[in-house]
């Protein structure tokens, strides 16, 4: 009897009190800040094939996901023709204004295109601008040939590029990025690229601009809209090369700047443009919510001089070759380091950006930094002639 009351009375409670079932809670929910969870396992780009995220400055990696897997990477492709275009512009080689003719197998590329027309003529400007913002397939041929005299010798440049830079995983086929077999590259391999991009700095005021016009005072105007929508939704980015093929999936190479950091993220193989763009935040926010750059040395202050009696200038300023800057977890304080110096046998001509020795830099007796010392200048060894007229001159300024 006494049993039966009990049961009466259990089941009493159950109908009167709800049970509840508490859920674990998810560790990152409504906070986007929050991506790596308890247990360590990182919830990052779920739907990539590969990616990465890279602190530009240091070129540390920050998260990886199946880094060194050889994909398709469509038009990211072009960041290495970028490359190349910047290099012979800066080099004098070509010109900004320098007008291309259009040749009729650059006009019939497929795919993503400004839709140039056989023997149309574009400033070189124009053609980059296209390449840049709307991905331009036309565009790039153009400018291939342009450039090498045919895309197939343009490509040549490209795969050399790609082994001066010491990649492992990167071949191409075609300068445009379209599915080829035995065109791949790396998530790892694209972030590396796309640092070397970064190192030009035209490149910028082309990839952060999200519209612009081709074809102004013509009655063909033609509206650019950059395929990157981050440089439009996601404070800080500017840049940096979107690709979509059906062999590729969804990618995009993105770069953005808060608080002095620069990050460089690498999104490859997703299933659409939203989740990339999505995901590639996502990869972004736990780059700037997690780390920071503590900035060592600018590379605009200089190291030290070296001194000359037989050249076109007597002394000369040694500057590094970059910012120096040491990446750190956010909660962390400021470290004190200390740097070291050592220059290598000094012999003229000097050219300007010429290494002429090392920086370390320390924290205690570990080197956490090792970079080179350049020279912002050329310097020329004086002829005899110069030499003696030189000297004449010191003498009768009373200098010597």
């Amino acid at each position: 009897m006494m049993k039966k009351f009990f049961i009466f009375l259990l089941l009493l409670h159950i109908c009167i009190f709800p049970i509840y079932v508490f859920a674990e809670e998810d560790v990152c929910m409504n906070d986007k800040e929050c991506i790596v969870d308890d247990s360590g396992t990182n919830r990052l780009i779920e739907g990539a094939v590969s990616g990465l995220l890279m602190e530009e400055s240091t070129g540390k990696i920050i998260f990886e996901k199946d880094k060194d897997k050889q994909v398709a990477i469509a038009s990211m492709t072009k960041m290495v023709a970028q490359i190349i275009i910047l290099e012979n512009i800066e080099r004098g080689k070509i010109k900004w204004n320098d007008i291309v003719t259009v040749s009729k197998n650059a006009a019939d590329m497929g795919g993503s295109q400004i839709y140039l027309s056989q023997n149309e003529k574009m400033s070189v400007k124009d053609l980059f601008k296209g390449i840049s913002m709307a991905s331009a397939n036309d565009g790039t041929v153009a400018m291939a040939e342009y450039i090498a005299g045919s895309e197939e010798k343009f490509v040549q440049l490209m795969n050399k590029k790609v082994r001066e830079l010491g990649l492992k995983n990167t071949a191409f086929k075609n300068c445009t990025g379209l599915d080829e077999e035995g065109h791949y590259s790396s998530a790892y391999d694209m972030a590396l690229i796309a640092r070397e991009l970064l190192t030009h700095e035209d490149i910028l005021k082309f990839t952060s601009v999200y519209e612009d016009y081709l074809r102004v005072n013509t009655p063909n105007k033609f509206w650019l809209v950059n395929t990157n929508k981050l440089v439009r939704l996601y404070e800080g980015a500017d840049g940096l090369k979107t690709g979509h093929t059906d062999n590729a999936g969804y990618c995009l190479a993105a770069t953005a700047k808060k608080d002095g950091m620069r990050l460089i993220a690498i999104v490859l193989g997703e299933d659409n443009a939203k989740i990339r763009n999505s995901e590639t935040s996502d990869l972004l926010n736990y780059g700037f919510s997690t780390k920071k750059v503590q900035t060592i040395q600018k590379s605009n202050k200089y190291i030290k001089t070296i001194h000359f009696d037989k050249a076109t200038v007597d002394k000369i300023k040694v500057y590094t070759e970059g910012d120096i800057t040491i990446l750190q977890d956010k909660a962390e304080r400021n470290k004190k380091y200390t740097v070291d110096t050592k220059m290598n046998n000094v012999v003229l001509p000097l050219k300007k950006g010429q290494i002429v020795g090392k920086i370390y830099v320390k924290e205690k007796s570990k080197t956490v930094y090792t970079g080179n010392l350049i020279v912002k200048e050329s310097v020329e060894q004086l002829g005899f002639g110069k030499l003696f007229l030189k000297h004449m001159k010191d003498l009768v300024l009373g200098v010597v």
